[in-house]
């Protein structure tokens, strides 16, 4: 580096060096790069029953109870909503405790999880997501008394946001 007379970096200086080193860095892959859709592909899969069952609990999901309002094709996969209906009751002895959403092929499927406590009235919750791609979504529902309940629905994501 070139120092001026009082010892101390110039601007231009600074930016010199520092372009040098993020070029260095960034060819001598130290980088995190993206990977490509063939990497992303052979890539390992994850588990979802897996990550229910470490999210909610293990056990027996019935699959009943839970209602997920969405259409078959989501127009703009960016803002994807989802409202969520539990017909449960929601008594202090007897209430659903969590809600929690998963979408399959989302590069991280665990979306979101809600806490209800008897006093929330009534099991619903509404939301949006960001879906990567067509999916299995799959919300899951724990009652204070551990059973679960659960929902799976395919949705297509519309290529370039246009349904049809």
């Amino acid at each position: 580096m070139v120092m001026n007379q009082n010892n101390a970096v110039t601007r231009r200086t600074f930016f010199r060096t520092a372009g040098a080193v993020g070029a260095a860095v960034a060819t001598s892959g130290l980088l995190n790069v993206p990977l490509t859709l063939a990497e992303e592909a052979a890539a390992p899969a994850v588990d979802v029953d897996a990550l229910v069952a470490k999210q909610m609990g293990a056990g027996a999901i019935a699959m009943e109870k839970v209602q997920l309002d969405i259409p078959a094709t989501a127009e703009n996969a960016a803002l994807v909503r989802m409202p969520v209906v539990i017909d449960h009751p929601m008594e202090a002895n007897n209430f659903i405790q969590s809600v929690a959403l998963f979408i399959d092929n989302n590069p991280n499927p665990f979306i979101a999880q809600f806490d209800l406590t008897p006093e929330s009235g009534k099991a619903a919750i509404e939301f949006r997501a960001r879906m990567a791609k067509s999916s299995k979504v799959r919300v899951v529902a724990k009652s204070n008394t551990g059973k679960l309940y659960g929902l799976v629905k395919e949705i297509q994501v519309a290529a370039g946001g246009c349904a049809g």
